[in-house]
């Protein structure tokens, strides 16, 4: 009786480890997803939201159409995002696509649900995106 006593309490110690490790799984980000400035073109729609993550002085010198400016490398974006509807759908964009990816990957983190990195402004211009520059 001991024996299948003693049995039993390890029995149910494993079960209870093997639980609490389970539940606890760490929260894993989605992957941020980059897309073609096709896929952009096609799925689009009214009130999803294109942002220019480059420099103030980049943009000025031409940007997408209908673009907003919050400056990754600046400081401002981490400190913006905090005010934006995070069930809204963001496209960003960057001279290359680095800025744009490690925004978008900041985006998700924070609990953003529809993020896409386009990639680099000169590719999105070359496909025929409207551009327009500051005067």
């Amino acid at each position: 009786m001991n024996l299948l006593n003693f049995s039993f309490t390890k029995f149910i110690l494993l079960f209870s480890v093997i639980g609490v490790f389970c539940f606890f799984q760490p929260q894993q980000t989605p992957a941020v997803k980059t897309i073609s400035p096709a896929t952009y073109q096609e799925q689009v729609k009214k009130g999803d939201l294109l942002v220019d993550v480059r420099t103030p002085e980049e943009y000025q010198a031409g940007h997408l159409k209908g673009a907003l400016l919050s400056d990754f490398a600046g400081g401002q974006f981490a400190e913006q995002i905090k005010g934006w509807d995070k069930n809204k759908t963001y496209y960003l964009y960057c001279a290359s696509g680095n800025r744009s990816g490690k925004a978008a990957k900041l985006m998700s983190e924070a609990g953003f649900k529809q993020v896409y990195n386009l990639g680099g402004f000169a590719t999105l211009k070359e496909a025929g995106l409207p551009t327009t520059k500051d005067k």
